[in-house]
């Protein structure tokens, strides 16, 4: 038998390499593009307001300026036109990264002590209820801001689907009800506000429908004029005139003043996986790495459950203690951003961890933490080129402070009570402010709404959630259980725990920690307080791509709609 000369050897291997080569070429450009877009949204009118901007031929960022807008409509207990939040924005094209900040803003007649009566203690429910707890909304000028720099398609289009949703009404369901029951008194409290969002002045029916034809016509001024629409002309005299009856402070100069601030986000690295998160005002970002880092001084798999558990506690405590010391408003206080997401700083703070026995918060420097409102929305989103936004949203309590301008169908938030009212004094939920968060005119309440995105060669998430001073360890258990190798079903449902320094206990959901668990955490010193419900709205994206699979969930706890659809963006 002949054999094949070397010359044909090489170019059989020559050939095969070729080949080969294709095969990765063919298998990164697959990768390079999820095949599908995906939303995934507390509320399945938002959610199908993003997927219809997806298949019009919007981008990740139209759909996102969609989704918000629907949300302030269908979700008022969560966010809205007269609240703010923090938009994660990541473009393929070029890789480029930024937070879009729409955090409120303290009006300029704030002061220091305004919450406060003669004697210097604070009033009760007077930074939560009622106009003077509202700060300067943002979400108006982030929507136009993003549609305008980052979306594909018109701010009017964006905005048609709010519009039509608010013109049309949406029908009442339990969430609704519950969070209108909660807050039925000051809801009753304000003309406006009842009339629009109860139902004889009692909570609504389910399968009520609740029209906003006030709320129509503002977004209707903002797809036409831009910020001009909200924050100058006939709709800006209308706010202040009725933010100053209901006992406000709101000024024109103020709304006019407002402006949206893109930021850099915060970067940090755990087991092979790269995080982008909230920078300030958000605490989110910094507490995340902290904890992130941290954690990864530990090989947590090869931990008992009660070990494990312990240390991602301690992991809290201690990252949440530097929240408190340190974080606030960037443009007003100096926040050591490179000192606390540095793994020099976790290593100093990890010394103090004991495997067997529980940190008391006592023990730790600095004794405060601050106010967080506990209502709040998210999304996520990932477009067939690649473009994700991870959108953290919030009016703070239910309903914000339960007050509608008359006219503008605009529900004012009650962020001002994430300020410290009086630092070293509790709030309406117990906790007490630091000095770095104290009121100042102009400046903006810090938050611990925490968008993120985790990336590996394997794969990107786009994670986030609702949930006061939760929502950073709710995120952190997620990605954790993404190292894990877990998928979206799993972080969105999982059950939480939660430790925040002060004060110093350990919640916990139903089903969180067994018997055994308890028995074990007690033991290595910790104070236990079981909840009686569940709390989170986790929305969440995974994108393989190795295998290109996108795979969105959402919380079983809420109402939300996690969709995805074959569009390929033109």
């Amino acid at each position: 038998m002949k054999h094949p000369s070397p010359a044909i050897y090489q170019r059989l291997r020559y050939g095969a390499f070729l080949l080969c080569a294709c095969l990765l070429v063919s298998t990164s450009l697959l990768a390079a593009r999820p095949p599908v877009a995906a939303v995934a949204s507390a509320h399945p009118l938002a959610t199908r307001a993003g997927m219809d901007i997806l298949a019009s031929g919007g981008n990740a960022f139209d759909a996102a300026v969609a989704v918000s807008a629907a949300l302030a409509v269908v979700e008022p207990y969560s966010s809205g036109l007269g609240g703010g939040g923090f938009w994660l924005l990541h473009r393929a094209r070029d890789a480029h990264e930024v937070m879009v900040d729409g955090r409120e803003r303290a009006p300029l007649a704030a002061t220091r002590d305004m919450y406060l009566d003669a004697d210097g203690d604070v009033v009760p429910g007077l930074s939560v209820d009622g106009a003077l707890a509202a700060g300067i909304p943002g979400v108006p000028a982030a929507l136009v801001h993003i549609s305008r720099r980052y979306g594909r398609l018109p701010l009017q289009q964006n905005l048609a689907p709010a519009i039509q949703l608010a013109r049309e009404g949406f029908e009442v369901d339990g969430v609704y009800r519950r969070m209108a029951q909660f807050r039925l008194a000051p809801l009753q409290d304000d003309m406006a506000a009842a009339d629009i969002f109860l139902q004889d002045d009692e909570v609504p029916d389910a399968g009520h429908r609740i029209v906003q034809a006030d709320l129509a016509a503002t977004l209707e001024s903002i797809a036409r004029f831009g910020d001009n629409g909200f924050y100058r002309g006939t709709l800006a005299r209308k706010l202040v005139q009725g933010v100053r009856a209901a006992g406000g402070i709101w000024s024109l100069q103020d709304l006019a003043q407002y402006r949206v601030v893109e930021r850099k986000p915060l970067r940090g690295e755990y087991r092979g996986m790269r995080i982008t998160s909230a920078a300030p005002p958000s605490s989110g970002g910094v507490a995340l790495i902290a904890m992130l880092n941290m954690l990864s001084a530990y090989e947590l798999d090869s931990l008992d459950t009660a070990t494990r558990t312990h240390v991602v506690i301690e992991s809290m405590r201690r990252a949440y203690r530097d929240r408190a010391g340190y974080l606030g408003d960037s443009d007003f206080v100096e926040v050591p951003l490179e000192r606390l997401t540095s793994m020099a700083h976790a290593r100093a703070l990890g010394q103090s961890i004991e495997l067997d026995r529980a940190t008391p918060s006592s023990a730790l420097p600095g004794n405060t933490t601050e106010p967080e409102g506990e209502d709040t929305t998210h999304f996520s989103i990932i477009d067939a080129d690649g473009n994700r936004v991870a959108a953290t949203l919030s009016i703070n309590y239910p309903f914000g402070a339960c007050v509608v301008p008359p006219g503008t169908g605009v529900l004012l938030n009650d962020e001002m009570d994430d300020f410290s009212a009086k630092p070293g004094e509790p709030n309406v939920y117990g906790l007490v402010g630091a000095e770095a968060n104290a009121i100042e005119p102009g400046k903006r309440p810090l938050s611990s709404m925490s968008p993120t995105f985790v990336e590996s060669e394997q794969g990107v998430a786009i994670i986030g959630t609702p949930g006061g001073s939760r929502i950073i360890t709710m995120v952190l258990l997620g990605i954790l259980d993404l190292a894990d190798g877990n998928g979206t079903d799993s972080w969105v449902s999982l059950p939480r725990f939660h430790h925040q320094y002060l004060p110093d206990s350990v919640q916990f959901e139903p089903g969180a920690f067994d018997e055994a668990l308890q028995q074990q955490l007690r033991e290595r010193g910790h104070t236990l307080k079981p909840l009686d419900s569940s709390y989170g709205n986790m929305q969440a994206i995974y994108w393989d791509k190795q295998t290109g699979k996108v795979t969105p969930a959402s919380d079983p706890r809420g109402v939300g709609d996690a969709r995805v659809g074959l569009i390929r963006l033109k």
